[in-house]
């Protein structure tokens, strides 16, 4: 292979069209600054081309990519649940959830659903919000943790998607792969884990995480 490949197979990758419902997920990194941009950019690529693997900092738990391999339905073994919460739409949530590794729902589309409405009565109720796997049921966030509603959803808002913490992650159910991946250990995508200044920042699809209790 000539030596300029790899970077026009980055560059194809980085240009390609996202499928129907769906965002690049690394839209959101149009929203840092241009070094940590080509940074979260490179991670959700680059880093699955080319073979790297990160680790990230503890309590942060990594996977193998032998969760993402293909079951039944895609990535996982089932089909997301038919009756979301927050009228998450079904169809872009399997898509997401079980057949996809890259994209993510639009930014802002949490906003668009009911969750800010019914998380702010579940927190009233019970002082947080306990986010569910879209295929499983199994519990994957709750959240706030060391934090108040109000500033969860100041600091997803600013970032476009649902915004974890590390105290937030029910982590005997979710991991991290090596190239930033955020990943139910049941196969579901989950979204992608975006560092800042203040630590490990889980950017989560609400329709990854709209399941309901079983």
């Amino acid at each position: 292979m000539p030596r300029h490949a790899p970077i026009l197979l980055l560059a194809s990758a980085l240009s390609a069209t996202p499928p129907s419902g769906v965002a690049a997920f690394t839209s959101a990194a149009a929203r840092l600054p241009t070094s940590r941009a080509a940074s979260a950019s490179y991670s959700s690529t680059g880093l699955n081309m080319f073979g790297f693997k990160k680790e990230f900092a503890a309590p942060c738990v990594m996977g193998e990519e032998d969760i993402m391999k293909p079951k039944k339905h895609g990535t996982s073994e089932t089909p997301v649940q038919k009756d979301l919460r927050w009228n998450c739409d079904y169809d872009t949530a399997d898509r997401i959830c079980n057949f996809n590794r890259h994209y993510a729902e639009h930014a802002g589309y949490w906003t668009t659903t009911t969750f800010v409405e019914e998380a702010k009565k579940e927190y009233a109720e019970k002082g947080e919000i306990t986010f569910y796997d879209s295929n499983t049921g199994k519990p994957l966030f709750v959240a706030p943790k060391g934090r108040d509603l109000e500033a969860f959803l100041k600091e997803s808002g600013s970032h476009g998607w649902p915004s974890f913490r590390d105290e937030e992650v029910v982590w005997e159910s979710v991991r991290c792969l090596g190239d930033g991946e955020s990943v139910s250990v049941d196969g579901t995508h989950l979204g992608h884990n975006l560092p800042d200044s203040s630590g490990n920042r889980y950017c989560i699809n609400l329709v990854s995480v709209a399941g309901k209790p079983e």
